[in-house]
């Protein structure tokens, strides 16, 4: 049965009723996964369908023009860990122009009445919707019993004592603080694609690596990190990794690459997932090849140490909110 759907107009999505929550969920982290449980839980309490609605691309990149605005998740990824949350179905919509100048009474009633059936709302608080964002739980507030659905607000929810957000986990990552992101997200920051082939020079050097191109995605990080890879074996392996464009062969693309540590074996093609444990440093420059793999020994030595020392905490699954287990 197909659970994702594209478009905003079209026949009713849940004709007998549903219970609905809506974000651009960037990252679907713990607040997000409270906010798909709740729904999903009355969902069934009431003998509903239970609906998300999505966008894509999310506001932040659409109003950006172009620049480049860092993610948590990719399209595929966010859509994945949607789906996994146990909503009945995932309304995905195509942010465009169209969709900007929709007014937030036309939202209402076109869409979530309309095209998901709406007979309870779970939002955010800070929930805002509409052109030009003038919707926000007062308007909803005003427009449940002119319209005939119920509103629930969902109050914060928190890590480690700070308020879960996307903007603050992207600060975290972009700060370097992985464990802090881990606690808000429920699981550690990753990034997934297929292993494509680049220009060997790794395997020259003696540093063999799995390259992830990023395509339209910009990550909340850059630099050198140690990490492990999902997908090869039935554990995470160890490894070192790069992002970036790598300054010192003049690249000009983003590039993911990770060395995993005592394998040799053929990636190409294989989807993976790396997995990012700490920073060990900017990426920078150098004055030639050798001066590099000196500095990708003392990196490579630094991320098995490191790991070595950090075991590997699991992942939380999509639609639970555990407090990772960073957060004690």
């Amino acid at each position: 049965m197909n659970r994702l759907f594209r478009d905003a107009a079209g026949p009713c999505l849940a004709p007998g009723g549903s219970v609905v929550c809506v974000g651009a969920f960037d990252g679907v982290h713990l607040g997000h996964r409270a906010l798909l449980a709740r729904t999903c839980a009355r969902a069934r309490e009431l003998g509903l369908q239970s609906i998300a609605i999505t966008f894509e691309p999310v506001p932040r990149e659409y109003f950006a023009h172009g620049q480049a605005v860092p993610r948590l998740t990719g399209a595929r990824e966010k859509l994945a860990l949607l789906l996994a949350s146990g909503v009945s179905k995932l309304l995905s919509l195509r942010f465009d122009a169209r969709l900007t100048a929709m007014s937030a009474e036309a939202f209402v009633g076109e869409l979530l009445l309309g095209r998901a059936g709406l007979r309870e709302l779970w939002v955010g608080a800070d929930f805002h919707f509409g052109h030009a964002r003038r919707g926000n739980v007062a308007l909803l507030e005003r427009l449940a019993p002119q319209l005939g659905f119920a509103l629930r607000v969902l109050a914060d929810v928190q890590a480690g004592g700070v308020r879960v957000s996307s903007s603050a986990l992207r600060e975290q990552l972009s700060a370097g603080q992985f464990d802090a992101a881990a606690c808000g997200l429920g699981r550690r920051f990753s990034i997934g694609g297929h292993v494509v082939r680049g220009q060997q020079l790794g395997r020259r050097l003696g540093y063999p690596t799995a390259n992830v191109r990023l395509g339209r995605r910009t990550a909340p990080v850059s630099g050198i990190f140690a990490v492990r890879v999902h997908g090869v074996a039935a554990h995470g392996m160890p490894a070192v990794a790069s992002l970036g464009v790598r300054p010192t062969i003049d690249g000009t693309e983003p590039l993911l690459e990770a060395h995993l540590f005592d394998f040799d074996g053929d990636l190409y093609g294989r989807r993976i997932e790396v997995e990012f444990v700490a920073k060990l440093r900017d990426e920078r420059k150098f004055a030639d090849l050798p001066a590099m793999v000196r500095q990708i020994d003392l990196d490579a030595a630094q991320a098995r140490a490191l790991l070595a020392h950090n075991p590997p905490q699991g992942q939380a699954a999509a639609g639970a909110a555990p407090a990772h287990p960073l957060c004690g």
